[in-house]
Parts: structure tokens; C-alpha cells; sequence
């Protein structure tokens, strides 16, 4: 990536991630994800997006996996198997996949619990929380409506501003289009973007959706079976071939890929 080492806010250097002491996931899994940027992760399902976000965010040792080789750094600091409480006080905090909000408390609650591990005052507080509705308006109506209630757009929103409200220096996402309407997908990259430049909060991305993903993003690595098999500014990647065809299924005719051809795909991608 074309930036200095000393401004990557989260460095990922030839992590192997293994289960059970035996299922390796990861093979020497390297990024770069420099401060104030936008970084997109891209791949298919089985590809190890959720975890190397597992990895970042300290979020391996509850399903018995570790780092066993390589390390990563966040703002210089060794945060290799550290766990998850530590790396968010660190400024880290990862929106995990599948909209998980606490159903039985309030939109308004939901969005405080994410302020438990501040020190920084109240008023610091209050005047985050007034911000997360000034970025997710749908949300300043439905405060006190039970969030297991909301719809999954709105429980989307929920879990973003509650992962704010911890005031990161880097917000993780992982797969936030998943399961929603075009239209709140569009709303929801679009808040990523404002979050991403009003709150100078840095953002790794994981998605299934290449074309949105690449569309706000500033930089891309593509994971295949454990390893980044490409990567490049994102604008790159949006007009390569390869990328169109098995990430967009945009073929050369302008059609779109059969997943009949499968194995053709796996034949004819330069990488593999």
C-alpha cells in the first residue's frame, strides 16, 4: 500500500490462526490498514474474513483458536491473542456479524452500553449519543422502542452507533449488508462513509458485496482459503478482470457468471 509504515493505525504481519489446536484458518495472513482510511476485505464464505477479525479484536480465545505464528500491531502497540475487553480500551471495536443487539433493552439503551468502557466524562458521553442520532435519524424515533422490535436495518444501525458510542480510533465490520434491502445497504455505507470522515474514524470493512465495498473504500485485499490472494487501491481492483468476473459476476460480454462454471473459476483465476 502506498502510505509510511508509521501511518498504518493496524498492521497484520504472517498471522496462522488455529481451532482446537489442530484446524489451521489462516496462512500467513498479512494487511496493512493505515489511519484515517477505509480498507475493504473482501472474499466468499470459508474464506477467513470473520476471522481474522476474530484475530484483530481479541475474539479467538472464547471459541478455543490462537494466534500461532505472526503478529498484529494497533497503534504500535502488540495486540497479538490479547483479549477482547483490552483491545477495545485500546480504541478498536468490531460490529460483529448478524446485527447482535441486546432485544430486550431500548434503542436508547442498546446505543449507552456501548459508552461502558469510557473514562472521559459524561458530557463527552451525552454529546456522543446526540451524534448518533444525527447519523442514523431513523433512530432518534424509535428510542424507546424495544430493539429485538426494530427492524433488521434499524438493529444494523443500533449495533453500529452502540460500537461508536466505545469512541474508536477503528471501527471493524463484518459483513453489514448482510440480509438487508438495497436501499437500507445504500443508507448504511453511505452512514459508513460520513462516520469514516466527520469522526476521523478509521474502518476495515469485511463484505461479501465486492461492488459497495470497493465503491467507498480506499484499498482492498481479496482472501481466498486462508490467504490474501490480491489486494490494491480499490479503484484498481474495480476494473480487474478477474475481480469483475468471480467478485461482481461481470463477465467480458457484460452478462453475469453462471455458478455452473464453477470450476472453470477456479481453473482460470490467476492467483490460485
Amino acid at each position: 500500500m502506498d502510505q509510511k509504515k508509521n501511518d498504518n493505525q493496524l498492521e497484520v504481519n504472517n498471522i496462522e490462526v488455529v481451532y482446537n489446536d489442530i484446524v489451521q484458518v489462516l496462512r500467513g495472513v498479512s494487511m496493512n490498514v493505515p489511519e484515517g482510511r477505509i480498507v475493504a476485505l473482501l472474499g466468499t464464505n470459508g474464506a477467513g474474513k470473520t476471522t481474522t477479525l476474530r484475530a484483530i479484536s481479541g475474539l479467538l480465545k472464547p471459541e478455543n483458536g490462537f494466534i500461532r505464528e505472526g503478529y498484529i500491531k494497533f497503534r504500535d502497540k502488540d495486540i497479538t491473542n490479547l483479549l477482547g475487553t483490552q483491545v477495545v480500551k485500546l480504541g478498536a471495536v468490531l460490529v460483529p456479524e448478524g446485527r447482535r443487539v441486546f432485544k430486550h433493552l431500548s434503542v436508547d439503551e442498546n446505543i449507552r452500553v456501548g459508552s461502558i468502557t469510557r473514562r472521559d466524562g459524561v458530557q463527552n458521553i451525552r454529546a456522543d449519543r446526540a451524534l448518533m442520532y444525527k447519523h442514523f435519524p431513523r433512530l432518534a424515533n424509535i428510542t424507546h422502542r424495544m430493539a429485538g422490535y426494530c427492524s433488521g436495518g434499524e438493529q444494523q444501525m443500533i449495533a453500529i452507533a452502540r460500537a461508536l458510542m466505545a469512541s474508536p480510533k477503528m471501527l471493524m465490520l463484518d459483513e453489514p449488508s448482510l440480509g438487508l434491502a438495497p436501499l437500507l445497504v445504500k443508507e448504511i455505507f453511505e452512514n459508513i462513509q460520513l462516520i469514516n470522515k466527520e469522526m476521523n474514524t478509521t474502518v476495515l470493512v469485511v463484505e461479501q458485496n465486492a461492488k459497495i465495498a470497493l465503491g467507498i473504500s480506499d484499498y482492498a485485499y481479496i482472501m481466498e482459503s486462508g490467504k490474501i490472494v490480491l489486494e490494491g487501491p480499490s479503484r484498481e481492483l474495480q476494473e480487474n478482470p478477474d475481480v469483475k468476473e468471480f467478485y461482481m459476476g461481470i463477465t467480458q460480454g457484460g452478462g453475469r457468471k453462471s455458478f455452473k462454471e464453477v470450476k472453470s473459476y477456479k481453473r482460470r483465476k490467476r492467483w490460485m
